[in-house]
């Protein structure tokens, strides 16, 4: 199977409306720039973007929301883009908030086949309404369906051209659940080698989760909000 891709548009290309899109990060730690900057050039539409947050405005999913691409957000937080804002209150932009644990286990759930979860996260507040809710060891929990998402969309440190990639640091948050659970994984790396190059103890996500690869250019790998000492601190 030929994984490697020449760059993120060529990556992307099968990406059209109405797509459900898993993307990896956390605020605008580890998320697939590339691929964000290639479906912003592409501008698909309709689109369900499940992510731990909506970007800033001029950044990450910032940049579809912009252009009007996303028709529902599925996230945990999203408190840092006044256009998501915006369009949530005008009515514009179809959106569902869930617990983090939820969201990362729900990815969980898709990689490893399994349709639904029970989890106590929400019981009692507007996350269940409407959901099934069962009782276990006189506990109640919520039944969670796994997400079924077309494509997940993920930035590693390190990868090769068999599709086995490393996480640096921070940036290995949603990333790895994410590449389990999309029906085809696309990960873009900063730094793409030859098969076999990679410690096999380093490895976090295995090459079998991943269909596409290619190596991502220009990172700007920006920080949400910046706090820093006075200089006389």
């Amino acid at each position: 199977m030929k994984k490697v891709f020449t760059s993120a548009a060529a990556a992307i290309t099968d990406i059209n409306d109405g797509a459900t899109l898993l993307l990896g990060g956390f605020g605008l730690c580890g998320i697939p720039e590339n691929c964000i900057a290639a479906l912003v050039n592409k501008r698909p539409v309709n689109l369900t973007c499940i992510s731990n947050n909506a970007g800033v405005d001029d950044f990450g999913i910032g940049l579809m929301l912009q252009q009007k691409q996303v028709k529902k957000m599925i996230a945990s937080y999203v408190g840092e883009n006044a256009e998501f804002e915006r369009q949530l209150l005008s009515g514009e932009l179809e959106v569902e908030l869930i617990p983090q644990g939820t969201l990362a286990t729900r990815c969980m759930a898709a990689g490893y086949g399994m349709p639904a979860i029970f989890t106590p996260a929400g019981v009692g507040t507007e996350v269940a309404i409407g959901k099934e809710v069962r009782v276990f060891n006189n506990k109640a929990y919520l039944l969670e369906y796994a997400f079924d998402a077309d494509f997940a969309l993920v930035k590693a440190w390190k990868g090769d051209t068999d599709g086995n990639l490393v996480f640096r640091q921070t940036a290995r948050n949603f990333n790895p659940l994410m590449a389990m659970a999309g029906k085809i994984t696309i990960a873009e790396v900063e730094e793409l080698l030859p098969a076999g190059s990679l410690n096999p103890d380093h490895i976090h996500t295995p090459g079998i989760y991943v269909h596409r690869i290619f190596q991502g250019v220009n990172y700007q790998k920006r920080i949400e909000q910046r706090t820093v000492n006075k200089p006389d601190e």
